[in-house]
C-alpha cells in the first residue's frame, strides 16, 4: 500500500501475524518499507530493471535511517533512469524463487496440512513444466494461458482442476508477500464440466464383480466393497481394522477421513462381511488394504487398464466413482427412499450443529442397514445371473 514514510509511523508501525506488509513510499519512488510478521522494518528499493523485477534490499529501520534509506534509493533510482545502474552496487539483491521451487513449499507449509488430496494437487500443480524454471514473480497470465492450452489438449478437465490449484498456491504466494498480486486472478476455466452421469448397466455390474474374483486381494475385495458400500474410493481403501466392529457389523469412518470432516457410520452387510473374512491381515499393520503393511494399497490406475480389458466389448468408458452413482441409481429404483442414500453416501444435505448433530452420527441407522441389505441382494442377484446356475458362497450368503 502506498503511505507517505515518517520515522514516527515507521516506529509505531505494529506487524501482522498472519502476513507481511509492504509499505510504498509516495516521496521516493521505489523505495519500500517491509514491516515482517517478526516485526522487523527493512528498507528495500523496487523497480524493473533490463525487464525484470528487482527488489533490491538497502537495510533494516534503525541502523538505516528513513533520510539515509531515501538518499540510497534516490541514488539507484538515477543510475537506473540514465542508464549507470549496475549489479555489483553493493546493494543485496532479493532473487524471488521459481515456480519449481515454490510447489514443494507450498505443499509442505499449506496443502499437507489442509488437503487429504494434497499427493493429487502436487502431481496436477507438476504439469507446469514450462513455467517451474520461471521466477514467481515473472509468470504472466499469458504464460499460464499457454501452459494450460497444452495441458487442456490431452486432458480437458485436468486443465481446469491444475489450474483452480495454481491460483490457489498464487494466493498463497500473495498472502506470503513473495508477489503483490496474483497474474491470473479471476481467470476462468479453460472449458466447461458437465456433471458425470454414468451409471453401470447389470451386465457390466455383474461383469465387474466376476472381474474382482479374478484379481483377488488386495483390488479385487476392495473394488467389491466400493461397489457394495457406495462409499468413495480413498475412504475404503484406507479402510483400517480399528475402524471395523464385525460383531456389530458396523464400520465407523472417522471424520479426519471422511471427506466432508464428518464421522460417518455404514452397515456391514453380510456380503460385505463374508469380502471382509476372507480378506489376510498383515501382523501389526491396521490397514485392511495394503501389499507392505505400512501403506494402504495404492495403483488404482494400472487397475483400471486391467479391469477395462476384461469387460465386456463396448463398454462405455466409466471411472471407480461411478460406483456410486451406480448405486444410489438403483437403490432409487429399489425403493430406498432419497433421505436414507444421502445418509448412505454421506452427502451433505443440510446443516446440523450442536447436540443435533451428535445423535446426526447415527442418524438413519436401521434405515441404512436395510437399504444395503436390499442393494447386496440385488448385485448377488446380477452375479447368480453372470454365473449362470452356479452360486458362490458370497452369493448364498445374501439369499
Amino acid at each position: 500500500m502506498k503511505q507517505k514514510l515518517t520515522s514516527k509511523f515507521i516506529e509505531t508501525r505494529k506487524p501482522d501475524p498472519k502476513k507481511r506488509i509492504d509499505f510504498r513510499d509516495t516521496i521516493v519512488p521505489g523505495l519500500v518499507l517491509r514491516v515482517s510478521t517478526s516485526g522487523t522494518k527493512t528498507f528495500s528499493f523496487h523497480k524493473r530493471i533490463d525487464g525484470k523485477m528487482k527488489r533490491l534490499t538497502i537495510g533494516r529501520f534503525g541502523p538505516f535511517t528513513l533520510t539515509q534509506a531515501r538518499d540510497r534509493a534516490r541514488r539507484i533510482l538515477y543510475e537506473v533512469e540514465t542508464g549507470r545502474f549496475e549489479a555489483s552496487t553493493g546493494i543485496e539483491i532479493e532473487a524471488k524463487p521459481t515456480l519449481g521451487e515454490v510447489i514443494p513449499d507450498y505443499m509442505e507449509k499449506h496443502a499437507k496440512a489442509h488437503n487429504r488430496d494434497w499427493k493429487n494437487k502436487a502431481r496436477l500443480l507438476g504439469k507446469f513444466t514450462t513455467l517451474h524454471g520461471k521466477r514467481i514473480d515473472e509468470i504472466k497470465r499469458a504464460d499460464v494461458v499457454k501452459a494450460c492450452d497444452a495441458i487442456h489438449k490431452s486432458t480437458p478437465v485436468s486443465a481446469n482442476r491444475a489450474l483452480a490449484h495454481l491460483k490457489h498456491l498464487m494466493g498463497w504466494c500473495v498472502e506470503r508477500g513473495m508477489i503483490d498480486a496474483s497474474p491470473i486472478a479471476g481467470m476462468k476455466p479453460l472449458s466447461k464440466e458437465h456433471p458425470r452421469e454414468r451409471v453401470l448397466f447389470d451386465d457390466e455390474l455383474g461383469a465387474l464383480w466376476a472381474a474382482c474374483d479374478a484379481e483377488g486381494y488386495p483390488f479385487g475385495d476392495c473394488i467389491k466393497l466400493l461397489i457394495l458400500s457406495g462409499q468413495r474410493r480413498a475412504e475404503v481403501a484406507e479402510m483400517r481394522w480399528s475402524e471395523l466392529d464385525l460383531e456389530k457389523r458396523l464400520w465407523t469412518l472417522p471424520s479426519q477421513r471422511a471427506k466432508n470432516g464428518r464421522q460417518h457410520t455404514v452397515p456391514i452387510t453380510d456380503v460385505m462381511l463374508e469380502v471382509l473374512r476372507k480378506v489376510p491381515r498383515f501382523l501389526g499393520s491396521d490397514y485392511v488394504f495394503t501389499t507392505t503393511g505400512k501403506t494402504p494399497v495404492s495403483g488404482f490406475g494400472r487397475l483400471k487398464e486391467r479391469l477395462d480389458k476384461v469387460l465386456p466389448e463396448g463398454t462405455e468408458r466409466w471411472t471407480i466413482h461411478d460406483l456410486r452413482r451406480t448405486m444410489s441409481t438403483n437403490m432409487a429404483m429399489l425403493g430406498v427412499p432419497q433421505p436414507v442414500t444421502e445418509a448412505l453416501l454421506n452427502h451433505r444435505t443440510g446443516v446440523v450443529s450442536g447436540v443435533a448433530a451428535v445423535y446426526n452420527v447415527y442418524s438413519y441407522a436401521e434405515e441404512k442397514r436395510e437399504a444395503l441389505g436390499i442393494w447386496s441382494e440385488h448385485v448377488m442377484k446380477l452375479v447368480r445371473s453372470k454365473n449362470g446356475t452356479s452360486e458362490t458362497k458370497i452369493a448364498q450368503a445374501s439369499s
